[in-house]
C-alpha cells in the first residue's frame, strides 16, 4: 500500500494499529496521521527501536 492510500485509509487502520502497537496512545495515533516519518518517530520513542527497525515495522504495517 503506498503512502497516499495509507493516509487516505487512516481512520480505518487506526484500530489495527492499536491492536498491534498497544503502547501507542490515541493522541500518538492522531499525531501519526498515516505518515511514515511520524510512525517511525513514535515507535522509536515508545518502543526504543532503532530507525531501521521502525522502518521495517512500517513496511510490514503498510502492506
Amino acid at each position: 500500500m503506498n503512502n497516499d492510500i495509507l493516509e487516505g485509509n487512516w481512520k480505518q487502520l487506526k484500530g489495527k494499529l492499536r491492536e498491534q502497537w498497544g503502547k501507542l496512545t490515541d493522541d500518538d495515533i492522531e499525531q501519526i496521521g498515516g505518515k511514515k516519518d511520524n510512525f517511525i518517530g513514535k515507535l522509536q520513542e515508545k518502543y526504543g527501536m532503532k530507525k531501521d527497525e521502525a522502518e521495517k515495522e512500517w513496511n510490514k504495517f503498510s502492506k
